[in-house]
């Protein structure tokens, strides 16, 4: 069902709203982008809905992914682990039926999320300062503080009225803790280590295809965050696209051109637009791929270095050269 009746804008929200009406259907009045969390995402009816809270770490010496995730019908989670100096990567992974056990509230933040079964638990709770990230599962324990700084990228998505998407996006967060991983201990410190945050509440199509591309670091002096997404926005009329320089949130209300080889995923990725262009430059690939019958998930994410360059609205350009992070695609039936 298309959206003749609400207008779809690239509008910047300043007050609190809720993400749908009475009836469970897409509220108008939330389309748009916001550079705090502000929406109430109550979601009505089952089946459809879609709620994650998913933290990426890149240290010196490790990348770290959590996802926490519950699709109404199966809480889905999974810890992932790369060794950077070796390449060796592992994976702990649940599959809760209807989601036992999972937290992930529908109001705006201050919150804690949670959740697992016997063998693996993640907790995400926002404290004064911050917010504390832990996991645990067979041989690996992870306890990490993110502080609280800077903007983040709230977005309203709209495929229709029944069909819509909440994501938050923060990106270049400075992130500090430690991980034992099989009697062995890592200290991350906050100046060699980055967090992103992805958050998602909505009601989604079936089957699903996106790209989404993250880079932290400190270029010429400045901490500088790279967010971008593809293919799920494309046509809505909004994006998940935005610079971050020093922590303020610089919108970037186009679709881009995302260029990979599916053949090579280890070869550059490029994503190109008008105020972006930016390579990606892989030192490792991951793919994960999951079958459970009616959930399915198809994923190839590339870690590695940034290269190019981003322009806030103004026209100022900022180099990306030497930020860390990822790009990805990933083919979703859930």
């Amino acid at each position: 069902m298309s959206l003749p009746t609400i207008p779809v804008r690239a509008a910047e929200l300043l007050d609190p709203v809720d993400l749908t009406g009475p009836r469970g259907r897409l509220n108008p009045a939330a389309i748009g982008y916001s550079r705090v969390p502000l929406h109430s995402t109550t979601l009505s009816g089952w089946g459809r809905n879609k709620r994650w809270e998913y933290w990426g770490i890149i240290t010196p010496t490790h990348v770290i992914g959590l996802t926490l995730s519950s699709l109404d019908y199966a809480g889905v989670h999974q810890i992932y682990v790369l060794d950077r100096a070796t390449g060796i990567d592992r994976e702990w992974n649940a599959l809760v039926p209807f989601a036992r056990g999972v937290l992930l509230p529908d109001t705006p933040p201050p919150f804690a999320a949670k959740g697992g079964n016997r063998r693996m638990r993640l907790h995400f709770s926002d404290v004064r300062g911050g917010t504390k990230v832990s996991a645990s599962a067979p041989g690996m324990v992870l306890q990490l503080l993110v502080p609280t700084g800077g903007d983040s990228l709230g977005v309203v998505v709209p495929w229709s009225e029944k069909r819509f998407q909440y994501t938050v996006k923060n990106v270049a967060r400075r992130v500090s803790g430690s991980l034992t991983l099989d009697g062995q201990h890592f200290d991350f410190v906050e100046d060699e280590s980055w967090a992103v945050l992805d958050r998602g509440r909505g009601r989604w199509p079936y089957r699903m295809t996106w790209n989404w591309a993250a880079g932290s670091g400190v270029v010429d002096g400045t901490p500088i965050g790279l967010q971008l997404g593809g293919r799920w926005t494309d046509g809505t009329g909004m994006t998940e696209n935005a610079l971050f320089v020093d922590g303020t949130l610089h919108y970037i209300p186009e679709d881009l051109d995302w260029q990979y080889d599916p053949s090579d995923w280890m070869a550059p990725w490029r994503v190109t637009g008008d105020r972006v262009e930016a390579t990606l430059t892989p030192f490792h690939v991951r793919h994960a791929r999951t079958n459970a019958l009616i959930v399915a998930s198809d994923t190839h994410q590339a870690f590695g270095e940034w290269s190019g360059w981003a322009s806030d609205g103004d026209g100022q350009q900022y180099r990306l050269d030497g930020l860390i992070g990822w790009a990805e695609e990933a083919i979703n039936r859930w």
